[in-house]
């Protein structure tokens, strides 16, 4: 009978039974679309499916001798297959099942990284809306720039992995691809109608033209989309490792008991799994690098690729599946930190309000720069500790000219700041629905 394989977790996804089972499947699915075309005996396909099976341990004694691994995998299911072996195998060439045979795993494997994705979607979601009305402090360049909220900074996760669940669709669909063609991709020895009949039965589409493998253009970007989820991954835990620095402290990993931070020093706290992800995505990055590599192959096939994807195939999507898995765990167990949020806002003593000062004298009739000269003046004696940028302001002769002191109170206002903030969450959540 035909194998028949479930979807395992990502690991075993890359083992060599769940491997050799797609290969023996896409044999029997050769037979048998050979024996609807009386190219071969029915009786020869049923005699395959009855007795059609093979022994790792077998296959790797015969790969030791033959040097070949689908020689030794088909020599193994022979000797168990007895006379109608010969009706395997008919018209195909070894990239023909090695080929179709990773389009099946790394589809998916795109199936379990979008389950993952989807979760850490819906974890960063919850926590938006959760932390949609704590202000806290915009930074650009590392400064004290605007007020925002940190609902609205997890917003922007959201969208970013909104788009790379559509990224990792689209990938999903240009790997879907399989080939039953024959040595440099003519059908010399086999029917396209074979080629279509197998791939049907496995989910995939028949690549329009293949020489002797699928062309890697496919690979390349199945890969540097694993390479744009895992650098999103490191964005997101970069600003956690910034938001948990001591001197910052706005959020925090969430830290079990009993759990230790250091083996010298009892009182630390790290952003261990954050640091963890910035390190798996260069990895990442990195296997990406070498998918684009082996798009340029010699003329209609070489085996450079092969060994690189033997590697960079289990490593980026298991990578990738985990360091999903382990983000959303972490927002979901994040500490926010509002009081130390609200602390830092207030730091610099009101500077995150120049722009709306400088917005507020050019409406009183100022130039733009002349507006600038004057906000500019006061912050950097703010900056510089000379006091605080609001009583500096109500201070300047020049400036009381122009805004009086409640008109300057009024421009101090956090929740003016912040009134667009709710069009902003319709705007991105207005298809999404709500646990």
């Amino acid at each position: 009978m035909i194998p028949r394989y479930t979807l395992p977790e990502m690991g075993a996804l890359w083992e060599p039974e769940y491997k050799f089972n797609i290969w023996l499947k896409i044999e029997i699915l050769v037979c048998e679309a050979l024996a609807h075309r009386r190219k071969i005996p029915a009786s020869a396909v049923s005699e395959i499916k009855k007795k059609a099976k093979f022994d790792i341990a077998r296959i790797d004694e015969i790969e030791k001798e033959v040097k070949h691994d689908v020689i030794a995998f088909l020599t193994c299911v022979s000797e168990n297959v007895g006379e109608a072996n010969r009706y395997m195998h008919l018209g195909l060439t070894s990239s023909d099942i090695l080929d179709t045979t990773l389009a099946v795993q790394l589809k998916d494997a795109a199936k379990l990284i979008l389950k993952e994705l989807e979760s850490f979607r819906d974890a960063v979601r919850e926590q938006a809306f959760r932390t949609k009305a704590v202000p806290t402090i915009g930074r650009s360049h590392g400064i004290h720039a605007e007020p925002l909220t940190f609902g609205l900074k997890l917003a922007v996760w959201y969208e970013e992995t909104c788009r790379n669940i559509e990224r990792l669709k689209r990938a999903r669909e240009r790997i879907a691809y399989g080939q039953i063609s024959g040595a440099v991709g003519t059908f010399s020895c086999i029917d396209p109608a074979v080629e279509e009949y197998v791939c049907k039965k496995l989910g995939l589409k028949p690549a329009p033209v293949s020489t002797q493998v699928i062309q890697r253009d496919r690979h390349a970007e199945f890969f540097t989309t694993l390479a744009i989820i895992a650098s999103s991954i490191e964005k997101f835990a970069t600003e956690i490792r910034h938001l948990q620095r001591t001197e910052v402290l706005e959020v925090e990993e969430f830290f079990s008991g009993g759990q230790k931070g250091s083996s010298a020093m009892p009182h630390k706290r790290n952003p261990v799994i954050s640091e963890q992800m910035c390190g798996l995505a260069r990895v990442v990055r990195a296997n990406s690098l070498a998918a684009m590599e082996n798009v340029p192959l010699w003329h209609e096939r070489d085996i450079s690729h092969s060994s690189v994807e033997r590697v960079i195939g289990p490593d980026s999507t298991i990578l990738v599946h985990y360091m999903l898995r382990k983000m959303t765990g972490l927002v979901q167990k994040m500490i926010v930190y509002p009081k130390s949020m609200k602390k830092n806002l207030e730091l610099t003593g009101g500077l995150c309000y120049s722009q709306t000062v400088l917005l507020a004298l050019v409406r009183k009739g100022l130039t733009r720069e002349e507006a600038y000269q004057l906000v500019q003046r006061n912050a950097m004696r703010a900056w510089e500790g000379k006091g605080s940028f609001l009583s500096l302001l109500k201070k300047d002769s020049e400036i009381k000219k122009h805004l009086s002191g409640k008109e300057l109170g009024q421009v101090f206002n956090l929740k003016t700041q912040l009134k667009n903030v709710d069009k902003i969450f319709k705007r991105i959540f207005k298809n999404a629905k709500k646990k």
